[in-house]
């Protein structure tokens, strides 16, 4: 991965553009620049910087169509010590990949952003997805026991009066760490239960919960809710191995998905085989 050069990608999604791009962004502090990356080798394809967009922790970002246009959504929601009250969701058309070029930063603003709370007080969260059908923005908490999973409506809040995220369920069936992994203070050890990205397949039938140990898949049937698909028993992929997982996205076709890490250059992919949905090989890029 060429970009972001700091080596801490802490969220991923998939252009909605047919032209072979990934976006990514730093961590907490960083500027609030979004990267935009070539999906096939990593190499920098240019950069979007969200002009009023204060980067305090972004932890996540998700990507989707409304109305036929393509979005992209920067989710500054990381609170590790649970004590901001006030977040943002900053959303942002996303730019035709012609108009970036390597070494270049295009200067947006954000065409909205959405201020929110959680009605039942701060939590830290580094999973975000979009459904557009719904037109809601979900979001998993990562310390709690279990997760929970939130809704926010996708439409814009003034920071004078919030919105206000509900819980809607839990996310009970995350792989736990074995005794000797126990023993290892590492996000790969002790804390790799806990989930750092989470998105949503175009076509609505998968959900990927990536954690610091596993990326699982969490089908959907017709008509389910996201909150009880997630609640069942997930799909365990072949495990990243990465020493610090952060981001996760699936391809614009549906048929990939990406996953990158704070501590590696490399981007990590999972095919998915036509023969069963929750099945998928991982190749190193």
């Amino acid at each position: 991965m060429a970009e972001p050069r700091k080596r801490e990608a802490s969220g991923l999604a998939a252009s909605h553009r047919p032209d072979g791009v990934v976006w990514t962004h730093h961590d907490s502090g960083g500027d609030p620049v979004l990267f935009a990356l070539n999906s096939a080798d990593g190499s920098s394809r240019g950069a979007v910087r969200l002009l009023g967009g204060a980067n305090t922790d972004w932890e996540d970002m998700a990507s989707f169509v409304l109305e036929g246009r393509p979005w992209l959504l920067a989710a500054d929601v990381g609170d590790n010590a649970a004590v901001r009250r006030d977040l943002a969701l900053h959303l942002v058309r996303e730019p035709d990949p012609a108009t970036l070029a390597p070494g270049r930063e295009t200067a947006l603003r954000p065409d909205y952003s959405i201020h929110f709370r959680y009605e039942d007080g701060p939590r830290d969260c580094e999973a975000v997805a979009v459904d557009p059908v719904e037109r809601a923005v979900y979001l998993l908490s990562k310390r709690d026991g279990p997760p929970r999973l939130y809704r926010l409506p996708l439409a814009a809040a003034g920071a004078a009066q919030p919105a206000v995220a509900r819980i809607v369920g839990t996310v009970t069936h995350l792989p736990e760490p074995n005794f000797l992994q126990r023993q290892i203070s590492a996000p790969t050890g002790k804390f790799r239960r806990l989930p750092c990205a989470l998105d949503f397949s175009p076509d609505g039938r998968l959900a990927v919960v990536l954690t610091y140990g596993d990326v699982l898949l969490f089908p959907r049937a017709a008509g389910e809710s996201w909150a009880a698909a997630l609640a069942k028993e997930p799909v365990r992929l072949a495990g990243h191995r990465l020493p610090q997982a952060e981001g996760a996205c699936f391809s614009r076709d549906g048929r990939s998905i990406f996953v990158c890490s704070e501590k590696t250059m490399k981007l990590l992919r999972y095919d998915r085989r036509a023969s069963r949905a929750g099945s998928g090989a991982a190749n190193h890029e």
